[in-house]
């Protein structure tokens, strides 16, 4: 691949994303379910809006007027592709909210060969992704009414990630990353050893459950999920938003104000992690948040361990943390970063083995096509192999990568 001469290593990207090809449900289903499976339908849109943290786009029918997209069409979702989706190539203010169809996306989004290419033109090596239909961490199918037909559809997913994806065509450079049945986390824990069995080191879960209706991290609910990742070294994986709430002041605050605090939820994630007891409970247990900065992490760890040491007694965290939180968050914790020079002249508050580098294609925040020229801007005052560490030496450690920075199941012997 193309390392346009430079000195900065090659990128391990902890956090992509995949627009699924339109067949990945239709292909995999059984027949008696691709009717009700996800599907792609052409249609114009009658109305959208992203305001005070929530998307609402509205469907038109097929001949309406406006302007026409691709939208999966699943149970009573109506989800349309967005240039936001796949921004990527286009000038900062040609980027609206608008919807999109294949032929007007870049074909990297969906294409693995066409990604790979991006992936050379941007330095990188690898590159983890997160879903888009099925949202952060799954989220769709967990909101569908017919649970059955959602855990096929999780499976089918996966399946598509690993074989396909992730498979030899892309000579180990992609890296798997699942998404699990969060309803039920006896069926959750399976999902996680069936890929754990196959190589997978990853799976996307929920930065803040309860906004998904679902158990917090404080109950023993998630409990046979966290140790079937605990026993198979299984990362757990938070992308911003995969609570399906972005930070927002008010109703009607526009987008900006979102795109300001997006690391927000993370950092109210990363609390309750910390004072969950979890990280004592399963030991082997490693956490990341991706799309989440780093710079805010150095003043949440001071004030917790504050907090843990002045307060743990009336704080309800006693009988379960026994020690300070910056020591769990050092043993446990990975923050992601694509743009973040505050964070990084701050490194030896957070930890140089706590941060992973990624770019976010094709998302509108992403660095490509200079996410090269981003790092080097802003590590030009850390050591050669500090910048090893941070932008490839963390990611391998902590996704079972080879020490050349591949999938070792995806075929990466060959390049």
């Amino acid at each position: 691949m193309d390392t346009h001469d430079s000195t900065f290593p090659l990128i391990i990207s902890v956090d992509d994303h995949t627009v699924e090809p339109a067949s990945v449900w239709q292909d995999r289903l059984p027949g008696k379910y691709r009717d009700a499976g996800p599907r792609i339908v052409r249609a114009p849109v009658k109305e959208m809006t992203f305001l005070g943290g929530r998307f609402k786009p509205v469907m038109g029918q097929p001949g309406d007027d406006g302007p026409v997209g691709d939208w999966w069409v699943y149970e009573d979702l109506r989800r349309p592709l967005t240039r936001l989706d796949t921004a990527v190539g286009y000038d900062r203010d040609e980027i609206r909210l608008e919807v999109i169809t294949y032929e007007q996306m870049r074909p990297g989004s969906y294409d693995v060969t066409e990604r790979l290419a991006d992936m050379d033109v941007n330095h990188v090596q690898s590159a983890l992704c997160f879903p888009t239909f099925p949202r952060f961490c799954g989220q769709t199918f967990t909101e569908a009414k017919d649970h059955e037909l959602g855990l096929l559809c999780v499976r089918a997913y996966n399946d598509w990630m690993v074989e396909e994806w992730c498979g030899p065509d892309a000579h180990g450079r992609l890296i798997p990353l699942p998404i699990v049945p969060l309803w039920d986390a006896g069926l959750a824990a399976a999902e996680v050893r069936r890929n754990a069995a196959r190589g997978v080191r990853a799976v996307a879960f929920s930065e803040i459950p309860p906004f998904l209706g679902l158990p917090s991290i404080h109950t023993d609910g998630w409990d046979p999920f966290l140790e079937a990742c605990d026993e198979t070294g299984t990362v757990v994986a938070m992308h911003i938003g995969s609570s399906s709430r972005m930070p927002s002041t008010s109703a009607d605050a526009p987008p900006a104000v979102g795109s300001t605090i997006t690391y927000a939820n993370c950092c109210f994630s990363m609390v309750d992690w910390l004072m969950s007891g979890k990280f004592e409970q399963f030991p082997n247990l490693k956490v990341m948040y991706a799309e989440g900065q780093i710079g805010w992490i150095p003043y949440i760890l001071e004030r917790a361990d504050v907090v843990w040491e002045e307060n743990r007694g009336w704080g309800g965290v006693a009988d379960k943390v026994h020690r300070p939180p910056s020591e769990l968050f050092a043993e446990h914790v990975h923050g992601c970063f694509f743009d973040d020079a505050f964070g990084l002249r701050n490194l030896d508050s957070i930890g140089v083995g706590n941060v992973l580098y990624e770019t976010d294609y094709p998302h509108s925040d992403s660095t490509w096509p200079k996410s090269r020229e981003v790092g080097e801007a802003q590590m030009g005052h850390l050591e050669a192999e500090v910048v090893e560490r941070i932008v490839r030496g963390n990611a391998i450690e902590l996704l079972g990568l080879t020490a050349e920075g591949l999938w070792p199941g995806g075929g990466g012997g060959a390049r």
